[in-house]
């Protein structure tokens, strides 16, 4: 204290610093208290006023009265204007861009329509409008789309919900994904809402319930943005098959211990395995995963509104929002991060192409090989590699975002897929030869989707026309029922 004042007595100046320094820590200290007393205060406001929700109430404007800010940023997932060099929200016509799809899928509702999945709020809408729900479903299908979803479960049980014919479910099934999948109405904490998430974790010793609220940020997604089957050739039970494992082998040694088959490739006679999307699965694999991030750290980050940090519900692709989903801990520009981002899809879905290539020219070669006399002793270890191959080059082009997520291990997978479809080119060109068939064959024109659909042998102007008819006429009906349903639902909470 003596050499302090000696030192302002001898330089005055140095007081008036002090004196201003702790000015300075006093006002931040107060705006510090006083943004915890307005946070606090407006938390307290909002608990005396929020209005009940009901256990299972599917509709997101509902919840949105309470949580204005969370709906009003989920909402704004029905914009599909943004598009990334790869993907985005924008609608994509993925048969159109990459019409070697409808090879790999002949004999599957794939080949008929294939759009990238645009935001939550058009699930519904998507699910209605695309050609692959004609082909008759089960209710499974539903079972990620919709916050009716858990409702219906709960009403009907999930075995009689999953083995209901899709149809027979559209007039019960209205509300897009949102609030009620993953929040509880009554705590707003976290919770799993589909059964078959935990039952896959059960069937491996695990407990959900005791998973901390980070694990559980990435297990809300992880109900639907996974790897699954439909078990039972009429129960079609939602079944994850991680019994094994997560990785594309684990999955893979499942699938062949029940005998699993997706379908059976026209042309070729392959029994497919049909990746859906095992985003969860590849996330998993991957330098984020492994750094403790979730799901919403990326796709839904913080943000600010008058004072008031909340998650923004508006899940998307984290390139539309690279300063809250990325800068945060990334300190590189936005041109940086974006090449970083960019290079690494660019290298995977390169060898994807060449995956998808080396796939459609052995179906086509298998599909020769049958028509010209081929045995099934000797056909069988060529389906057996094409089967491995396309499961695996799947594998990778189903997972939204794997190509970024996990790159490494995408690039591994896609390696072994080209490997194995080669492998069983080689054994083709020997079948091929015993069979006295001049090589190399002649490859039909697939270069477009309508080329491609012609060659399978699909009529897509009959099934348009189906499907123009059906929204007109069955859809309005569902709409109709869901409108009296929910005024049911107004009634009973006003009582």
């Amino acid at each position: 204290m003596k050499k302090i004042k000696e030192v302002v007595g001898a330089k005055p100046w140095v007081g008036w610093l002090l004196y201003l320094f702790t000015i300075v820590i006093v006002f931040l200290i107060g705006l510090l208290g006083s943004s915890i007393i307005e946070r606090r205060n407006e938390a307290t406001y909002i608990q005396q006023n929020l209005k009940p929700i009901a256990d299972w109430e599917p509709r997101n404007e509902v919840w949105g009265e309470n949580f204005p800010r969370e709906f009003e940023t989920y909402a704004s997932t029905i914009d599909t204007t943004f598009a990334s060099k790869h993907g985005g929200a924008k609608k994509i016509d993925m048969l159109e861009r990459y019409p070697d799809l409808v090879i790999l899928w002949a004999g599957y509702a794939f080949s008929r329509d294939y759009n990238q999945g645009r935001g939550h709020y058009n699930a519904i809408r998507d699910l209605r409008n695309t050609l692959r729900t004609d082909v008759p479903q089960p209710a499974t299908c539903y079972a990620c789309k919709s916050t009716d979803v858990p409702r219906v479960m709960n009403d009907i049980g999930a075995a009689q919900f999953y083995k209901t014919p899709f149809k027979e479910m559209g007039g019960e099934i209205a509300n897009a994904i949102g609030c009620q999948d993953c929040h509880d109405p009554k705590t707003m904490n976290l919770r799993i809402t589909r059964p078959a998430l935990v039952e896959a974790f059960e069937r491996q010793g695990k407990d959900v319930s005791n998973s901390t609220h980070q694990e559980m940020r990435t297990l809300v997604c992880a109900q639907c943005h996974v790897e699954y089957y439909f078990k039972g050739k009429e129960e079609k039970y939602l079944t994850f098959p991680w019994d094994k494992g997560f990785t594309v082998e684990d999955i893979e040694q499942y699938y062949d211990s029940v005998k699993h088959v997706d379908f059976v490739n026209t042309l070729s006679r392959t029994p497919v395995i049909k990746a859906q999307h095992p985003d969860y699965e590849v996330f998993k694999m991957g330098i984020h995963s492994e750094r403790g991030l979730s799901c919403p750290d990326c796709h839904m980050p913080y943000k600010s509104s008058g004072g008031v940090k909340f998650t923004d519900h508006k899940i998307q692709s984290p390139l539309n929002n690279l300063s809250s989903a990325c800068q945060v801990c990334h300190r590189e520009s936005e041109n940086d991060l974006l090449k970083n981002v960019y290079d690494r899809q660019d290298k995977v879905l390169e060898l994807s192409e060449i995956a998808t290539r080396s796939l459609v020219k052995a179906h086509i070669e298998a599909k020769t090989a049958w028509e010209n006399g081929a045995t099934e002793e000797l056909m069988k270890p060529v389906l057996e590699l094409i089967r491995k191959a396309q499961w695996r080059w799947d594998f990778v082009a189903a997972s939204h975002g794997g190509s970024f997520h996990a790159p490494l291990e995408c690039a591994r997978i896609l390696g072994n897929s080209i490997e194995r479809s080669e492998q069983a080119r080689v054994l083709l060109a020997e079948i091929l030869g015993k069979l006295n068939v001049k090589q190399p064959i002649q490859y039909p024109d697939v270069s477009t989707k309508e080329k491609a659909q012609v060659y399978i042998g699909l009529d897509m102007k009959k099934m348009k026309e189906d499907k123009k008819v059906f929204l007109e006429t069955v859809v309005p009906a569902w709409d109709k029922q869901a409108a009296e349903r929910h005024d049911k639902m107004d009634e009973s909470y006003k009582k």
